[in-house]
């Protein structure tokens, strides 16, 4: 189940998620998404990881999650619907294909859903060893006493059930091995209907387990959807002996109709909740209210997703949010000189921790301008959007590159060197026009002026001819054998090769103004 898992997210993991992200608008759209995305991934533990992580990110509101998890726990016992029939005969066919496609296709995507075939298979396989496992069992005095005692101590079975479930992290595994036991004879249909629902109760544990540390947000969805099933259990467990004639009657093969119950049991609470989401929703909302914006600087403050479907408004706000991402990738890059002069393990530490805000801005950003970017742009709007995505890019690769520069500190400290006293002010003087730049870049960006983009692709120039003469001034003092030269040397090359390259990113916001204003010849970067 984890080669399935895994080899469908690594094919289609981005193309999931994406459709997630747009069953914000709709409860039942978002029932249908959770269906079609468990079905696939075969694990509502992983959807519902998915959902938690777009709720900890303001991309949906708790209601329509809690709703794409109701469509989630429906989603995977489709899958067992389909393992229940005999279809062992698909198990070596499968297997060899996937064998073949994930070790001879070049493609990624052939290799990963190679690798979901060859958990497929390998799972219709164990079914049938399993089944034959358990003729012995039958004659089992032990085993007969166990599940004898289970069948008058339903609660005792429901427990024994979700705990099996939470270790193996799967309701779907257990499910199946019910159903295996069940049809082998070597448990009642009885007890194995309690211990479906035992098996649903604990497939709700995994995803509350994995979120119990994270922000409120987080944990809201996992929380709601094991409320969902365990008033679903109180509901259904009284009346299993009710439930089972009618479905005999729907089909006699025990393995069917303990799957059918499982189906049975998930719908039943889709049913009873899908109406009721919001004021749930509301209610987690307010046992788990959120953590003030402020205490995280990687939170977005501007992405107002009321305005998601007005493209101009949408695009102010990201452009607002982008600057603000541009403020912080600033005082990184001021920090990091700072940092390098004073040998300041602690601040450079800090300035690598800003990156991961960094990184988070980079990707709610992304992801919102592409939400709005749904709707129908204008020329001036598409514009606006591609520069938006594109300059945040350049920032997200500016910090990583700070990041960089904080662990050539490090190292710095931790073995003790000094630069010359030449060639740090050669340094001190590239990265002050390069801090420099990153400011008029931002005033480029937010004003589109065709002026300070002039201006800012003129100091490209400036600071390549500083980087080079710092390198040819750096090799003269090696010549000339001085101790501290020789000593960082890498180290300074290090330095100056960044700082050029972190110049490359902040002059390339100049490009789309210009080539907007007709002012550059767009093949060559050059001024017309």
């Amino acid at each position: 189940m984890r080669m399935v898992r895994t080899g469908i997210s690594r094919a289609l993991g981005s193309s999931m998620r994406h459709a997630i992200g747009r069953s914000v608008s709709n409860r039942f759209k978002a029932f249908f998404i959770g269906i079609g995305v468990t079905g696939i991934l075969q694990s509502s533990t992983a959807t519902g990881l998915i959902v938690a992580s777009f709720a900890s990110r303001g991309l949906m509101d708790t209601a329509p999650a809690l709703a794409v998890m109701l469509g989630a726990d429906v989603g995977t016992t489709l899958v067992a619907q389909v393992l229940s029939f005999d279809i062992s005969w698909l198990a070596p066919t499968l297997i060899l294909i996937g064998v073949v496609s994930h070790f001879v296709s070049g493609k990624t995507l052939y290799k990963q859903l190679g690798r979901t075939a060859i958990g497929l298979g390998i799972m219709l396989l164990a079914l049938g060893m399993i089944v034959q496992s358990s003729t012995p069992m039958r004659e089992s005095v032990v085993l007969q006493n166990v599940f004898g005692a289970l069948s008058d101590e339903r609660l005792l079975a429901v427990l024994l059930a979700a705990l099996l479930t939470w270790m193996a992290h799967s309701s779907l595994a257990v499910v199946l091995l019910v159903m295996s036991l069940a049809a082998g004879g070597v448990v009642s249909l009885s007890l194995a209907f309690v211990l479906v629902v035992g098996a649903n109760l604990g497939g709700a544990m995994p995803p509350v387990m994995a979120t119990w540390a994270k922000e409120p947000e987080a944990r809201r969805v996992p929380l709601g959807n094991a409320f969902f099933k365990a008033v679903g259990c109180l509901i259904l467990l009284p009346l299993i002996d009710i439930i089972s004639p009618y479905l005999a009657m729907i089909d006699i093969d025990p393995a069917r109709q303990i799957v059918n119950f499982h189906t049975f049991f998930n719908i039943s609470i889709a049913v009873i909740f899908i109406f009721m989401t919001d004021a749930i929703a509301n209610f987690a909302n307010r046992v788990l209210p959120a953590v003030p914006q402020t205490d995280d600087p990687g939170r977005p403050k501007y992405l107002d997703r009321a305005h998601i479907n007005d493209p101009s408004v949408a695009l102010a706000s990201a452009a607002r949010e982008t600057v603000r991402m541009g403020d912080i990738v600033e005082v990184m890059l001021r920090d990091s000189i700072v940092a390098l002069q004073n040998d300041d393990r602690f601040l450079a530490n800090s300035v690598i921790k800003m990156d991961n805000a960094v990184d988070q801005l980079h990707e709610a950003i992304k992801l919102y301008v592409t939400e709005a970017g749904r709707e129908r742009l204008d020329e001036e709007d598409s514009r606006r959007a591609t520069n938006i995505l594109t300059f945040t890019t350049d920032l997200e690769h500016i910090g990583d590159i700070v990041e960089n520069l904080m662990e050539i500190t490090t190292k710095k400290i931790k073995k003790k060197l000094k630069f010359s006293p030449d060639g740090f002010a050669e340094i001190m003087q590239i990265h002050l026009k390069v801090a420099d730049n990153l400011k008029l870049a931002l005033g480029a960006f937010i004003s589109d002026d065709v002026k300070l983009a002039r201006q800012l692709l003129a100091e490209k120039s400036v600071v390549k001819a500083m980087e080079r003469a710092g390198a040819e001034n750096h090799m003269e003092r090696l010549r000339e054998g001085r101790p501290e030269s020789i000593e960082t040397s890498a180290l300074h090359m290090d330095i100056l090769r960044d700082l050029k390259r972190i110049h490359s990113h902040i002059v390339a916001i100049s490009y789309p103004v210009l080539e907007n204003a007709g002012e550059l010849d767009k093949k060559t970067n050059l001024m017309l």
